[in-house]
Order: C-alpha cells, then structure tokens, then sequence
C-alpha cells in the first residue's frame, strides 16, 4: 500500500518515532508528533520531516488547535510507573501513572478512526488490572471497541524478546485480530554480525560494512552504504576485565568475586546486569543497555548505538539525535518499528475489508 492522505495519524508520547516509524512503512502519513524531550523530538523531527513535532507536557496540549480526521492516534504515556520491575515508583502516586488520562483525552477530542494504546507488560499487573479497567470503560465510553494482548517482538521480525502491552480501538464497530506471529526469528549474529569491529568506547560516525548482510541485515541496510553512529561507552579497565570472564548468554555470576569486590551485596544484582547476548538467538530485552552494561556476542565491550537500534528494528538510515546518553535511552524507551509495522498493517487491512463489506452492503 502507497502513502495515501486518507491515513494520516498522530503520534502522543512518541519519543524517538519508533511506532511512527513502523506505521509509515505500512502506509501512514504522520501528522503531528508530541513529547516532551527535546532530543526524542529532535530525532524524530529528522527522521520524518514531513510532520509537525511539539516538544511539551501533554496536560499543556489543546487537542483542539489539531483537529483533523484523523486515521489512528497512537501513543505510549512513559511506563516507569506500570513497570512490574520498578517497585520504587509502581503507585499511584507517581504523576507518570496519570498520564494515561491525557491519552483517554486526546482521543475523546481527537476523535480518530483508530487508536494503539502501547505499554509495558507490567501494566496489566498495576493496581491489579484498575488502570485497563478504566481504559477499557473509557474507551467504550467514546464508542471504541478494543481488543488487547502482550506482543512479543521477536514473533513478528525483531531480533529481540522484548514484550509490550497493545490495546487497539476502533469506533467502526469491527472485530480486531492482531496479526499472526511470523514462522523465523531472527538471531543477534543475524541482525548485528555485519556491522564494523569496535572497541571500548569508539566513537566513529561512518564506517564501511564488513562482510555479506543476512536477510534481515539487508532490509536494514536498504538506504545506507554504510554505519552510522558506530557510538560505545567507554568503560573502565576493570569493567572490560569483568567481561572476559562472561560467556554468551551468562551474565554476572560468571565472574569470579574477587572482580566484584566493589558491590557491597551480591544478591542484590539483577540477573540482567552484565549479561553476554548470545548470537545464535534473538537479545534480550535491551531497554536499559548502557545501564545494565549488556555485551556484545563476540567482543568485549558493550553494544553500540547502531548494534542496539538494529536489535531494535530501526534501519541504518536512521539518526539518532541527542548525547551518547540520550541516544541510548532513546532507542531503548522506543517501540521496535517493525512490531508497530505489523499492528498497523493488521489494523488498515481489518479497515479496507470493513469499508469493502459496507460497500457491498449498500
């Protein structure tokens, strides 16, 4: 399907444009774009230039100034507080949590055909199933009918088993089924095994590819000649000495403790910290990369902007905007596109046989 005015869509907590990203590859033309970092929405205002980008507090937004017809609007208000890992901050106390309303509002006001409400998987854990609960009525409410499901990436694309919560909308009154998962994954050697030899901390914008793409690494690589942000943390000495003690697939238990002698209790590091990802297989969940000090496959040092983002489904042609920091937050909050791509394909193809069946109806 070609771009098409009739689909046009708005994008409400965007950060980078990962989910824009993937309903532009379906068809989607991106209208607006609201966040409120200023590197997420300098990302995305280079990656699609095309839309309109607002960098603010959504509770500042008058959805009426935007008023459109508007194909889908989709968003993920920030997860910190529905997250089943973050005790700190999972309750109801947290302003984060109330975002959620500001996307029940942008679609009272905006009033589109459809709507992608994204989340964690931790969100239909919060208070116990309250904040659906009320999303749910909400949406029925406004005339939606919604069908829901936890998606994990790796079944529909992307090199990485990353889960995220997915309700859809509509105020057609049609049945939703998301889309089929696919037969293959795709492996970190697949999606990454292309890309240059770095070291601890590089920090080389453009280099060449070093050997034949996989299917996967092509479709990547569809409108680059070469990598871009080639970008590493550097981490001290005794840090990349921690990581040649650690296999693929093992992670911090695998060094010996002298090494470990500055962490005042070992049982209270996480299983996911200093883990080596394994190439025969999808990466694990890569949202904190940088913090979590996740190693490459074969080398010893951590994941570059480009490896993540690939592990991410985003193409090479893709800029990332910001600090080194920023960058990595950047691609680890965004929803892998080629996940969005899928939805959204499902959701135009549910919609056309709609319109086909009134059609003969009339």
């Amino acid at each position: 399907m070609t771009n098409n005015q009739r689909y046009n869509g708005i994008d409400i907590f965007s950060g980078a444009g990962g989910m824009s990203l993937g309903a532009q590859m379906a068809g989607i033309k991106i209208s607006l774009a609201i966040d409120h970092n200023k590197d997420a929405i300098e990302t995305f205002k280079f990656n699609h230039p095309e839309a309109e980008t607002i960098c603010c507090d959504i509770k500042e937004i008058n959805f009426e100034n935007f008023i459109d017809d508007y194909f889908i609007l989709m968003g993920g208000p920030p997860c910190q507080g529905f997250s089943v890992s973050n005790t700190k901050t999972r309750n109801e106390q947290n302003s984060n949590n109330s975002l959620f309303y500001q996307f029940i509002r942008a679609v009272k006001e905006l009033n589109p055909k459809w709507f992608i409400f994204e989340n964690v998987e931790g969100i239909t854990l919060f208070k116990k199933g309250e904040v659906l609960r009320i999303l749910r009525e909400a949406m029925l409410e406004l005339g939606y009918v919604t069908k829901e499901k936890v998606l994990t990436a790796s079944e529909y694309g992307v090199p990485q088993n990353r889960n995220r919560f997915f309700m859809v909308g509509n105020r057609l009154g049609v049945n939703f089924e998301f889309p089929l998962q696919t037969e293959n994954k795709v492996s970190v050697a697949e999606a990454i095994a292309d890309l240059p030899e770095l070291e601890n901390g590089s920090k080389i914008d453009e280099l060449p590819y070093r050997k034949k793409p996989s299917k996967y690494a092509e479709l990547m690589r569809k409108n680059s000649k070469k990598s871009f942000q080639n970008l590493v943390s550097t981490n001290k000495e005794y840090v990349i000495e921690r990581y040649k003690h650690i296999q693929q697939g093992e992670n911090w238990q695998a060094i010996p403790k002298k090494l470990m002698a500055n962490y005042k209790d070992l049982n209270n590091c996480h299983s996911g910290i200093y883990r080596r990802l394994r190439a025969d297989s999808p990466s694990v969940v890569i949202a904190n990369y940088r913090k979590n000090m996740l190693i490459h496959p074969f080398q010893d040092r951590g994941l570059s902007v480009r490896e993540a983002a690939r592990l991410q489904s985003f193409p090479d042609n893709f800029i990332f905007k910001g600090s080194l920091m920023n960058k990595q937050q950047q691609i680890g909050n965004a929803v892998p596109p080629l996940l969005a791509n899928a939805i959204v394909l499902q959701i135009i193809k549910t919609n056309n046989e709609y319109i086909s069946s009134s059609d003969r109806n009339n």
